[in-house]
């Protein structure tokens, strides 16, 4: 469903991109956090670079079909003023926003406090509206000194002040034993876990419905005051449905086609995976029967996700955040070691 065009590079050279419709930017690394400049520059320049992180394999990525970009971040500060770039392409765009507190746990030593975190939240919201600004506090972790109240507490505290800046909050609960990294970093920059017994911290099915009945009560309190919040879960198996919390779906067709149902080939897009002609005499066909969700998800994630098929144009131990609990990198000194390969006039994230 990517189409894959021709381009020709930097140096002259013609090659094969794929040509997405959505952009991922990023899954494996905060691209508005850190890459802002790059990622425009490469937006100018109408490609880029992205490397398997399992074989390495280079792959060209345009930016001629894209529609829709899906921003994920901790810190989307260093790019608000650069998202009129976008608007001037006609790229639409929405935010996945990890507004998490742990300052007292020291998990994420490289974000800014929370309090300018939230203002940041306030500021995006305000500038592009609260339905393309998602809240997720993710991914929720216990440990001997913080327990699934103490979580609560802090989704309450934090949600207080984000009220009516925003329409859904994700969560998800840490996977330790799904990565051997993950359970690395744990044991290596955290005072809480060891190797023996760092992976009994996931968490059990009572904890998950605890944090699902708190979460409930917060939404009901908003409720009371104006604030209707979604809840949903990202990437888990576990049903919530009794607690009326969804299966979240980051690369959401459904969200596009109601922010943006003035864009008739998105919207084609959206439904039937292929971008229309465009030398259509009669305006575009919607009438054959739309794809089912289950062709048009993206097959490279989790089985349990239920995102739409899109191209991630991150890169692995790239991310400066050096939160512990992360999956995509290896560890912090990598991330600093890679820092130093950046210029924002390379291909990729790093060359």
């Amino acid at each position: 469903m990517n189409e894959k065009i021709k381009i020709i590079t930097k140096s002259g050279e013609t090659v094969e991109a794929l040509a997405p419709v959505i952009i991922s930017a990023s899954r494996s690394t905060d691209i508005p956090a850190f890459y802002a400049d790059w990622f425009i520059k490469r937006l100018k320049a109408g490609y880029c670079v992205w490397y398997n992180p399992f074989n390495r394999q280079k792959t060209y990525v345009s930016f001629k079909n894209c529609k829709v970009v899906v921003f994920w971040t901790k810190n989307p500060a260093p790019i608000i003023p650069l998202l009129h770039e976008l608007d001037e392409r006609g790229i639409h765009y929405y935010f996945q926003f990890t507004l998490n507190d742990y300052e007292k746990e020291g998990f994420e030593p490289n974000v800014p406090k929370i309090q300018q975190r939230i203002a940041t939240f306030k500021d995006l919201s305000s500038k592009i509206g609260k339905e393309r600004v998602i809240w997720r506090f993710d991914p929720l972790v216990v440990t001997p000194q913080l327990s699934p109240r103490d979580l609560l507490v802090k989704i309450w505290n934090v949600g207080n002040q984000l009220k009516g800046f925003t329409d859904k909050l994700v969560f998800s609960f840490i996977d330790i034993n799904g990565y051997r990294k993950v359970q690395n970093n744990l044991v290596k920059e955290t005072p809480f876990f060891d190797k023996e017994t760092v992976g009994n911290w996931e968490f059990n099915v009572e904890q998950m419905n605890e944090i699902a009945d708190g979460l409930v009560k917060c939404r009901e309190r908003w409720a009371s005051e104006g604030w209707n919040l979604s809840l949903a879960t990202c990437g888990e198996q576990i049903d919530l449905e009794k607690y009326h919390i969804e299966h979240n779906r980051c690369i959401d067709s459904e969200l596009m086609k109601r922010l943006w149902s003035d864009d008739q080939e998105l919207l084609y897009y959206l439904y039937y995976g292929k971008m229309p002609e465009t030398d259509s005499l009669f305006g575009l066909d919607f009438s054959q029967p739309p794809l089912s969700e289950q062709k048009l998800k993206d097959k490279g994630q989790r089985k349990v996700c239920g995102c739409m098929i899109s191209k991630d144009i991150g890169m692995y131990n790239t991310c400066r955040h050096l939160c512990v609990y992360c999956y995509a990198n290896t560890s912090k000194e990598l991330v600093l070691k890679n820092k130093f390969k950046h210029n924002d006039d390379s291909e990729s994230i790093i060359e």
